[in-house]
């Protein structure tokens, strides 16, 4: 008798924080949700506000992450980072939390195919702007496989943020078919002088305020 094949091991990723809160940004904002952090990123914007999700974190089996989401009985699940995309395996962990019946966001820095990401996920993906010292990072190819589902989220800085976001706007997310965000970066600039911005050159975005530290400030895992 042919000795059975060996089982492979099951898929994992590595993960900074598992947790619960309310949605602070995009589409889904203000809802309850999970949060699935996942260890790691290449860019290193100057604004962040995750750097201790560099490193570190524990090596976790989708079924002890799938268990860790069950526990809060919520019905939205964000994956994040870090970069979530840089992990191999996070694509295949979006489709098993969608098979499972979650409505599953993405936060991703744009800097990867979003195109491996299964099309029920809402992916909200990154615009990174010069302010940022990561612009050129931006895969502008992913513009053209953005779904009603998704959003693009611009972080701004200052005004030569704001022109350039405005500028990369006319040109390039004028015609995309889902909600386009501008946010203030937090402690750097007023959301208030942000939205006059907005108003005077009647920009057709969402100005978007962060919630989450509206209500806890710069709190990890809030």
């Amino acid at each position: 008798m042919a000795a059975a094949a060996p089982r492979a091991a099951p898929a994992r990723l590595k993960i900074t924080e598992i947790f619960f809160s309310i949605q602070g940004e995009a589409c889904f904002s203000g809802w309850p949700t999970v949060f699935v952090r996942l260890t790691g990123c290449p860019l290193r914007c100057v604004y962040c506000d995750t750097a201790y999700a560099f490193g570190g974190g524990e090596w976790r089996t989708f079924a002890e992450i799938h268990d860790a989401v069950a526990g809060y009985g919520a019905r939205y699940v964000c994956v994040t980072g870090g970069e979530p995309l840089a992990q191999p395996a996070c694509a295949a962990l979006l489709t098993s939390l969608c098979d499972a019946g979650y409505d599953v966001s993405l936060e991703t820095s744009g800097a990867y195919d979003i195109g491996v990401v299964d099309t029920r996920v809402s992916r909200v993906v990154d615009l990174k702007t010069p302010g940022s010292g990561e612009d050129r990072r931006n895969r502008l190819e992913n513009l053209a496989l953005l779904t009603p589902r998704d959003a693009v989220k611009i972080v701004i800085r200052d005004r030569a943020d704001y022109e350039w976001a405005r500028e990369i706007f006319g040109e390039r997310l004028a015609g995309v078919p889902c909600p386009v965000f501008f946010s203030p970066s937090h402690t750097e600039l007023s959301p208030g002088t942000l939205a006059d911005w907005l108003l005077e050159d009647r920009l057709p975005v969402r100005l978007q305020v962060q919630l989450h530290k509206v209500l806890w400030g710069d709190v990890p895992g809030r």
